[in-house]
């Protein structure tokens, strides 16, 4: 009969998903994983297989604790005040050292990619169902959903330019004044969306 591992799984996963988050999948070693987890070898494989399933793991538990603060967020403020405040640093690791270590998903889309394009396709889409809940938020504000899709995607390109930023920039560091400017932009197309023209040919 085999035994079950003898320690916590959710603090195990827990800490390697801060390893991997820190580190990289690549530069995440075994012994390193073993060593943060607090675990032994033959538990690590008994209940993870190996590093890559591990990785998946804490991948998909990084984008669905982003996913529930968005959505918590959402619930507890209006939903472009929410989505700014997902920006400003309300985000897992929002502040502090961790802001640093930047985003899981798309630290693994760069790492990834011509590595080994199904992490990276996976992290992808999970970026795309943040993506999703940008522009359900944008609907909620207001934005018909031409303008919300279009919003969606544009700050979806922000976040990643921000997670990638926050990589190189000191730990305590506060976001740039530019999300400001960037949601005021936000909030004055769902205000004012550009009515488009229509040409009438005068015939005399």
């Amino acid at each position: 009969m085999t035994r079950s591992p003898e320690f916590d799984r959710s603090i195990a996963v827990d800490k390697a998903l801060r390893l991997f988050w820190r580190k990289g999948y690549q530069a995440s070693s075994l012994t390193d994983l073993l060593a943060a987890m607090g675990i032994g070898r033959s538990s690590f494989y008994a209940a993870f297989t190996d590093k890559r399933s591990l990785f998946i793991t804490c991948l998909d538990l990084f984008a669905q604790h982003t996913l529930d603060l968005l959505e918590r967020a959402s619930a507890q403020r209006r939903p472009v005040d929410a989505l700014q405040g997902f920006f400003e640093g309300d985000f897992p690791g929002g502040r502090g050292a961790k802001r640093q270590w930047g985003c899981l998903l798309v630290n693994t889309v760069l790492e990834m990619s011509g590595v080994d394009e199904d992490l990276a396709a996976r992290a992808g889409r999970h970026l795309d169902r943040v993506q999703h809940v940008f522009q359900t938020s944008l609907r909620s504000a207001g934005a018909a959903l031409p303008l919300a899709e279009d919003l969606a995607a544009m700050l979806m390109l922000v976040n990643e330019g921000v997670q990638v930023s926050s990589r190189r920039a000191p730990p305590e560091a506060e976001p740039p004044q530019s999300i400001a400017a960037i949601f005021r932009l936000v909030r004055s197309a769902i205000a004012n969306p550009l009515v488009p023209q229509v040409s009438r040919e005068i015939t005399i």
